[in-house]
C-alpha cells in the first residue's frame, strides 16, 4: 500500500485547476495532459478497455477473476481537476513525520503556519504522517488523493488474485470542481450497476446526502447622471443591489449553518453605477425548503421593482440534486461500504455532504454514485493536508469492497 504515496507525490505535480469561464471540456489544457499520463500508466498496469475521450474522461476495466455468476459490475470515480480557488501550479508537498500536535511551518518567509489553535482537526492525527503544502498552493489531494487510491487498490488486486472480485470499471473526470465533472460522463459506456466516487474528505467518511443546488444572478440596471445633477435622475445600481442583498437572512449564510441547514451564499459581486451583478448559490438537503429558498428570489426581485420599475431581472439555473433520493431505495450499495470500512478497522461517519459531488449527478443519470472518504482536509486552500495512513486506509476500502460484493 506504500505506492499510494508514491502515486500521490507524483500526481499533484500535474497543474490541472478547472476555470468555468473558458467553455470548453476539459475546462484547461492540464487535465487533458494529467489524463493521457494516467491512460499510459493503465494501460502499462495490463488494465483493459482503457479508454480517453476528447474530453477528458478517462474509463479502464480490471476483468473479474471469479466464476462466481451474477457478480455485478461495480465502479470507483474519481476527478482529474483541483479547485480554481487556490493554485495548482509548482505544488511543492511535505511529509511531516510522525506530527505531534504542535503547529507546523509552511511557509517561513511568509509567515504561513498551520495550527491546531484555527484547524483543531489537526489534533485527530497526532503520530501520524502527514503531506502539506509549502504555504504557496493547495494539495491538489480534493481529488488526486482519491485517484491515488483507486489505481493503487486496482493495482493491488491484480497483484493479489487470491481477492476474488467481479469486474470493476474505474473513471477519471475532468472539471468536478466547477460542477461539470459528470456532464459528459457516458453512464452507458461505463456499464457498472453502481460506483463510488472517491471525494469524501476525513477518514471514515460515507455520504449519500448533498446539498440540492441553484446559481442564482441578479441583475440590476441603473441610469448614471452627473452626481451634481442626479436628484430625481439617478438609478444607482450599486445601491439597490446592496439593498437586495440585505434583504436576505442574516443567519442563513455558510458561516452560520452546519449539518443539515441549507444557506444562501453571495459569491461574487460585479458593479457600476450602471450596472451590478449579485451572483448566489443557493443550497438545502431538503428539496421542499430548497424550492422556497428560489420562491425567495423571486419575491425579493419583485419587491425591489415594485419599489424601482424594472431595475432588477432574475435567473435562476439549478445545478444538481440530492441524490439521497435515488440512493435510499438501494440499501445494499450502503451497507457494503459500511461493512467494507468496518474490515479495513475505519468507524464509517455517515454524515450529509454540504456540497455536491459528481455523484449526485451520476446518480440522477441512472449510476447510483454515494461518496467515500479520501483522506484529505481542507480542500481548496493552502492549508490542505492528507494524512498518510487515511490514504492508505481508503485504499484498502475500496479493495474491501471488491472482495465484499463477490463474496456476497
Amino acid at each position: 500500500m506504500n505506492s499510494v504515496v508514491d502515486k500521490f507525490l507524483r500526481y499533484v505535480e500535474f497543474d490541472t485547476q478547472s476555470d468555468e469561464l473558458t467553455n470548453l471540456t476539459p475546462s484547461t489544457p492540464g487535465q487533458m495532459i494529467f489524463a493521457r499520463f494516467l491512460e499510459e500508466e493503465l494501460k502499462k498496469m495490463g488494465l483493459t478497455e482503457v479508454s480517453l475521450d476528447d474530453n477528458g474522461y478517462l474509463m479502464a476495466s480490471l476483468p473479474a477473476n471469479t466464476d462466481k455468476p451474477g457478480v455485478p459490475t461495480i465502479g470507483f470515480i474519481a476527478h482529474l481537476d483541483t479547485s480554481p480557488d487556490m493554485s495548482g501550479h509548482h505544488v511543492r508537498p511535505r511529509i511531516v513525520k510522525s506530527f505531534d500536535g504542535e503547529p507546523i511551518v509552511l511557509n517561513q518567509e511568509k509567515g504561513i503556519v498551520l495550527s491546531p489553535a484555527e484547524f483543531p482537526e489537526l489534533l485527530h492525527y497526532v503520530g501520524q504522517d502527514l503531506i502539506v503544502t509549502d504555504g504557496n498552493t493547495l494539495l491538489g489531494a480534493d481529488d488526486k488523493a482519491g485517484i491515488a487510491e483507486i489505481v493503487t487498490a486496482v493495482q493491488y488486486l491484480m497483484e493479489h488474485p487470491e481477492i476474488k472480485h467481479g469486474k470493476i470499471r474505474i473513471a477519471f473526470n475532468p472539471d468536478e470542481e466547477i460542477g461539470k465533472g459528470a456532464h459528459k460522463f457516458n453512464v452507458e459506456r461505463f456499464g457498472a450497476e453502481w460506483a463510488y466516487t472517491m471525494d469524501g474528505g476525513e477518514v471514515g467518511e460515507l455520504e449519500y446526502e448533498n446539498f440540492n443546488a441553484a446559481v442564482a444572478r441578479v441583475t440590476f440596471t441603473g441610469r448614471n447622471v452627473h452626481p451634481g445633477y442626479a436628484k430625481h435622475k439617478m438609478i444607482n445600481s450599486l445601491r439597490i443591489a446592496n439593498q437586495f442583498a440585505i434583504m436576505l437572512p442574516r443567519w442563513e449564510t455558510p458561516e452560520h449553518t452546519e449539518g443539515y441547514e441549507g444557506f444562501y451564499h453571495l459569491v461574487s459581486i460585479e458593479g457600476t453605477v450602471e450596472q451590478t451583478v449579485l451572483t448566489y448559490i443557493i443550497r438545502d438537503h431538503d428539496r421542499d425548503r430548497f424550492e422556497r429558498r428560489k420562491k425567495e428570489f423571486e419575491h425579493l426581485t419583485r419587491k425591489i421593482n415594485h419599489e424601482f420599475p424594472g431595475v432588477a431581472s432574475l435567473d435562476i439555473k439549478d445545478q444538481y440534486y440530492n441524490m439521497r433520493e435515488k440512493i435510499e431505495p438501494l440499501p445494499h450499495i450502503i451497507d457494503i461500504a459500511v461493512e467494507a470500512m468496518k474490515a479495513a478497522d475505519v468507524e464509517p461517519k455517515v454524515v450529509p455532504i454540504r456540497g455536491g459531488t459528481d455523484g449526485a449527478q451520476l446518480s440522477f443519470m441512472g449510476l447510483p454514485c454515494p461518496n467515500i472518504f479520501a483522506g484529505g482536509l481542507n480542500f481548496h486552500g493552502r492549508y490542505e493536508f492528507v494524512p498518510i495512513p487515511s490514504m492508505e486506509k481508503a485504499t484498502k476500502v475500496i479493495v474491501e469492497i471488491a472482495r465484499i460484493v463477490a463474496d456476497r
